[in-house]
């Protein structure tokens, strides 16, 4: 099963790096809040990173600071198209369904994180 990581990088600002091992590389965005903020967030996509990145923590290479492992773990791609992607996330932290999907005409993207303990709460 594939690989996710999300690390908290302190450059330029404070935002969370959300990583998915595809192939060769990871596929990047950029979040301006946590992964698990349970509304919708921008996410701006970044060129892919290197695989290394599943494991690293610590100064990134050009003084652009430091990242720190928020989270890691398996995900499940549950469905792709050119505008959308939703996946199943298996972390140590967070667990659940996260979707990109392209911000209509702005060609921006968002950010949706379902946490699968609290769809259970809800629920009952």
């Amino acid at each position: 099963m594939p690989q996710f990581v999300i690390l908290t990088h302190d450059w330029p600002t404070l935002h969370w790096d959300f990583m998915l091992e595809k192939e060769a590389a990871l596929r990047t965005w950029r979040l301006m809040q946590p992964a698990d903020t349970p509304s919708e967030i921008e996410a701006l996509p970044l060129p892919d990173h290197r695989p290394a990145y599943l494991d690293y923590e610590g100064p990134v290479s050009g003084n652009r600071g430091r990242v720190t492992r928020w989270d890691c773990g398996e995900y499940l791609p549950l469905a792709e198209s050119p505008d959308r992607l939703e996946v199943e996330l298996r972390g140590r932290k967070i667990a659940g369904r996260a979707v990109l999907r392209q911000n209509g005409t702005g060609g921006g993207w968002l950010y949706h994180f379902v946490d699968d303990s609290r769809s259970d709460e809800t629920s009952s």
